[in-house]
Order: C-alpha cells, then sequence, then structure tokens
C-alpha cells in the first residue's frame, strides 16, 4: 500500500515521504480499511512535529480521521463487518494518510448515508468535540447566546451548526471579509470581523451588555482573553485548543470575581472513560445530519498525491471549513 509516513519529527512539508508499506494487519478491538477520505487536522501537523499529547515515535503514518470501507476486523469486533462504509478515528501510526489503514473499533461508526465521503471523514473530531462540548461540558440551553471564535474554520463551524440546532443564538468571530460571509451561510445571527470591529465590545452592544453565556474558544491567546471581558454572569467559556500558538494563563481571580466558569475539554478521554456516550453521541449526530441540522463544511479537496500540501495549507491558518485528502 502506499502512504504518507513521517520520518522524523518536524514540518510536515520536510518530514513526510511517499513510500511503500505492508499492508497492516488489524489487533484485537481493531478494524484495517481502504481508505475513501482523510480528514486533515491542526492535530496531524502537530503530531509530525512531536508536539501533540499522543507522541508516536517514527517513522508513522500520520492522520487521524477517515471514512472508508471495511477490510479486516480484529478479534473481538462485532459491530461492524467487512464491507461497511465507515467513518471514526485511526490507530497512528497506521493512520488515515495511506491508501490503508487502521482504525479502533471504540472509534469506528457507520458513516451517515446522507453524506458524501468527504463530509463523512470530517464528522467524527469536530462535530463529537463539539457536541460534548456545548452539552456535556457547557449545557448549552435553548435561547442562550453562544460566541464562538474562529466560525467559520473546521472546529468552529462545527459548533455554529450545534450551537443553532440546540436552539441558541449564535454569535461568530472571524478574521476577514470572506470569512464573514461564509459565517453567516453557516447560521450565525451575528458575525465579528475581528480585524474591522472591537470583539469586546460587539459582543456587548449585541447582547445589551449582557455578554455570551458560552464561549467556544479553539484559538486560546487573545481570543481568550477578550471572552473573559464579555462573558455573561454564570457564562461558561469551554477552551477546546490553541490554534493561534499562544496557551493562556487564566485569572482565577477574575473568574471569581465575574462568577464565570473555565471548561477544559479532551474529548478523545471519553473514550476512556464512558465509551458509551460517544456511542450516543455519534448517533444524535447522525440524526442531526439526516435532518439536514449539520453538515461538515468541507471547503477544499487534495488529491492523495498532495497530501504535504493540504497539511501546509493548514498549518498556515488562512483556510476555512474542512480540508479533507480523497482517494
Amino acid at each position: 500500500m502506499r502512504a504518507w509516513q513521517a520520518q522524523q519529527l518536524g514540518d510536515p512539508s520536510e518530514v513526510l515521504r511517499l513510500v511503500d508499506l505492508p499492508e497492516p494487519t488489524p489487533g484485537p478491538g481493531q478494524v484495517r480499511v481502504a481508505v475513501r477520505a482523510s480528514a486533515v487536522n491542526f492535530a496531524d501537523t502537530l503530531m509530525c512535529r512531536g508536539e501533540y499529547q499522543v507522541r508516536p515515535e517514527p517513522p508513522f503514518v500520520p492522520g487521524l480521521e477517515v471514512c472508508g470501507d471495511v477490510l479486516e476486523v480484529g478479534e473481538g469486533v462485532t459491530h461492524v463487518a467487512v464491507g461497511d462504509r465507515v467513518l471514526g478515528g485511526t490507530a497512528v501510526p497506521a493512520g488515515g494518510f495511506a491508501t490503508q489503514c487502521l482504525m479502533d473499533a471504540a472509534s469506528t461508526f457507520a458513516a451517515p448515508a446522507g453524506l458524501d465521503d468527504a463530509a463523512s471523514a470530517a464528522l467524527m473530531i469536530s462535530y463529537q468535540t463539539g457536541w460534548f462540548g456545548l452539552h456535556r461540558r457547557a449545557h448549552l440551553r435553548e435561547g442562550e447566546t453562544l460566541l464562538v471564535h474562529a466560525a467559520s474554520g473546521g472546529v468552529g463551524s462545527a459548533a455554529v451548526q450545534l450551537g443553532r440546532a440546540a436552539g441558541a443564538r449564535v454569535i461568530g468571530v472571524v478574521g476577514g471579509a470572506d470569512k464573514v460571509t461564509m459565517a453567516r451561510e453557516l447560521g450565525c445571527d451575528v458575525v465579528i470581523d475581528r480585524r474591522e470591529q472591537d470583539v469586546i465590545e460587539t459582543v456587548k452592544e449585541v447582547t445589551d451588555g449582557r455578554g455570551a453565556d458560552v464561549v467556544y474558544d479553539p484559538v486560546g491567546g487573545s481570543a481568550f482573553t477578550q471572552s473573559t471581558k464579555c462573558i455573561a454572569f454564570e457564562g461558561r467559556i469551554i477552551v477546546v485548543g490553541f490554534a493561534s500558538g499562544r496557551v493562556p494563563e487564566p485569572r482565577l481571580n477574575h473568574a471569581m470575581v465575574k462568577n464565570y466558569t473555565i471548561l477544559g475539554l479532551h474529548w478523545s478521554l471519553y473514550q476512556q472513560h464512558d465509551p458509551q456516550s460517544v456511542l450516543d453521541a455519534h448517533a444524535e449526530l447522525v440524526r442531526l445530519a439526516d435532518a439536514g441540522q449539520i453538515a461538515p463544511l468541507v471547503a477544499e479537496t487534495y488529491d492523495f498525491a498532495d497530501t504535504p500540501a493540504a497539511l501546509a495549507r493548514l498549518a498556515g491558518g488562512s483556510s476555512t471549513g474542512r480540508i479533507v485528502i480523497t482517494a
């Protein structure tokens, strides 16, 4: 099989090599899949650099999220069978930037019939993260105001759609006029261009001074600081990631004085501590997808041969929606 292998740690454009490898063999609780499409995640670039929380030793094949067809099932796998079209998380070092990969059965789900391969590949991580962040951690309620940073990006766009599906009023923060248009099309009730508008003042203005009840922050850095200054009484800030490259240092005295909550979210921990909740969340996401209430925003697709370019595009920070590599 063909695969993009990180042969040492570093920038993906420098360390990924297209190689021929033997077909992987699924162990207990794993499945082997012929890859139809692979979604690109920021975590893939971090993994290549050795900066992600999962740190495989080189050489390894990155690619955390795929849609494909089951070719073989390992011992103990009963919920999927050979020939099934599935989506989910891969078992690095046999990751998804390859013609075949391994998937952990616990994160392998039936792909919704209503989504094509590219959209199915992009469903799991962003939408599971959004669902657990908004519902399990923040307990978002109908009628509340949700502020989403990087609202036109892959992670943010999922939160926008899930917030709308939950009946929230959604304020999206983006950077640039082109992203304003996309955020509006996604369903944001209010869109703030951080390059042209003051985020704090605008949030206060459109909420009559109350602020946002829930903030979804995959950016960190100055975005987190802005959130603390426009959060509502008993508001909840969900810390999802640090795409800005800067991990903020919260002022806990400020959280105490303003009576807001800072919530950390590491979605994959639910696979370890409460796997049934992950299955339940997937069932709800399939229901929402079949009802047309959510659909991954696949903005760009790349051929398998251009995998390093796809990772470079995402790492550059100017992309919108999800980037997917197709077989």
